[in-house]
């Protein structure tokens, strides 16, 4: 599939030529040709710093694996709870999703990976603001949980039940703010990779604009200099 694409006095028009041999419906061919255009996938060193976004997305990446790594400790206590819904599984497998994303956007800086990613990682700081709510919401659900029968050991000096719950309260707990702490520092990464993938897209974007104006003025320049006086 070929388009082009004509501006003209700030109306935009883009003529397509479908593919007739090609499955996809007209939609996908469009985006399949933007995403494979040049201008979408040329790799511009300049446009992010590679280490800063690769740090980013490897402390993205471990939060990820912390959340997972902590998920089968838990015990459920009641239907839709943090351990029941599966929060630190998915939650795990976001934080990965962006860490990977940014990766890539550091390493091979297109315009189209680092808008990807910009996109994720909004995505992925929504998402992480509702998993500190989660974690808030399990650390109250396991302080109050009742895991004893005190009809059964109300009657004895020593309840092993109940030092085996509070231990296991406090491990939660411990754990739930554990992965607070963590999901906070993946918000902060988050926006930071957001802001760094905005400014390098608005970098190359102003360059190529200052590109275009000098290409502009060079036959101002050149038609000055043929008809000064001492040429």
């Amino acid at each position: 599939m070929s388009f082009n694409v004509v501006k003209d006095k700030g109306v935009t028009v883009i003529t397509v030529a479908a593919d007739e041999k090609s499955m996809l419906p007209p939609l996908c061919q469009i985006m399949k040709s933007l995403c494979y255009s040049p201008v979408c996938c040329s790799v511009n060193r300049g446009m992010i710093q590679t280490s800063v976004a690769v740090a980013l997305g490897t402390i993205q990446i471990m939060v990820g694996l912390f959340n997972i790594g902590l998920g089968p400790g838990r015990t459920s206590l009641h239907p839709d709870d943090f351990a029941h819904l599966g929060v630190a599984y998915w939650l795990g497998g976001v934080f990965i999703l962006t860490g990977i994303m940014s990766i890539l956007a550091g390493q091979f800086p297109s315009r189209c990976l680092v808008i990807s990613s910009v996109v994720i990682n909004i995505i992925g700081s929504l998402i992480t603001i509702f998993g500190v709510v989660l974690y808030a919401i399990d650390i109250f659900d396991v302080t109050d949980a009742n895991m004893c029968d005190w009809e059964r050991y109300k009657s004895r000096e020593d309840d092993n039940c109940t030092s085996v719950m509070h231990f296991f309260q406090r491990i939660v707990v411990a754990m739930d703010i554990t992965m607070i702490v963590l999901t906070v520092l993946q918000l902060c990464v988050s926006i930071n990779m957001t802001l760094l993938g905005i400014k390098g897209v608005c970098t190359l974007r102003k360059g190529k604009q200052g590109g275009r104006a000098d290409e502009a003025d060079q036959p101002l320049l050149k038609e000055v200099l043929m008809t000064s006086p001492g040429a």
